[in-house]
């Protein structure tokens, strides 16, 4: 093994030993631009642009949801959560907390306050948001997982999380009514102004 080998085989092992925290502080640090959201799944950091068509497919799921539930729930964006499975500390499109959340002494919410998360898909972490992140969310037992996907022009609606996936897969086109009421949010979520990509 040579020098260089020895030094990124300690430097990764470094890397594999840090904790989220000392992850996210490292990556605080770092000259992120502006626009940009930040996220560990799997252990792997991964960097995205905001862009216009995808900000306001957020906007419009989480004024739905303040719009159907004022101020006495929390409706966040962009926040880290610390989700089950190795290194996933993700910063959701959109959260709903119960009622009864509270951040931690650290200030961070807790995985076990979310009922509802909403993720809008980019190219460059769509394999995230159908793969890994659904399966920790399911992990999470968050009760609805909601995927927008201006690709495809459709949503896909996961509910019923059970031994670590989603039971249940609703697919809805854009333009067309998403129906929530028989869950936590118990909602319609109008699609019609969703752009597409």
């Amino acid at each position: 093994m040579t020098v260089l080998e020895d030094r990124i085989a300690m430097a990764d092992a470094d890397a594999n030993n840090l904790s989220l925290d000392e992850w996210f502080e490292r990556l605080e640090r770092m000259p992120v631009p502006e626009g940009y959201r930040v996220e560990i799944v799997g252990g792997n950091v991964y960097m995205t642009p905001q862009r216009t068509n995808h900000w306001e497919i957020i906007f419009e799921i989480a004024q739905t949801l303040r719009n159907r539930f004022g101020k006495e729930r929390k409706v966040l964006s962009d926040v880290r959560i610390d989700f089950p499975g190795h290194a996933n500390g993700f910063c959701p499109d959109v959260v709903l907390f119960k009622e009864s959340a509270k951040p931690e002494a650290r200030g961070h919410w807790r995985y076990q306050d979310v009922e509802f998360v909403a993720e809008v898909i980019s190219q460059g972490t769509a394999a995230n948001d159908y793969g890994p992140k659904r399966l920790a969310y399911a992990e999470a037992e968050v009760p609805v997982y909601l995927i927008a996907d201006p690709y495809q022009g459709r949503c896909h609606v996961h509910t019923d999380p059970k031994d670590g996936d989603y039971t249940t897969c609703t697919r809805v086109d854009f333009g067309t009514d998403v129906d929530l009421t028989g869950t936590v949010v118990d909602l319609v979520l109008k699609t019609d102004d969703f752009p597409r990509d």
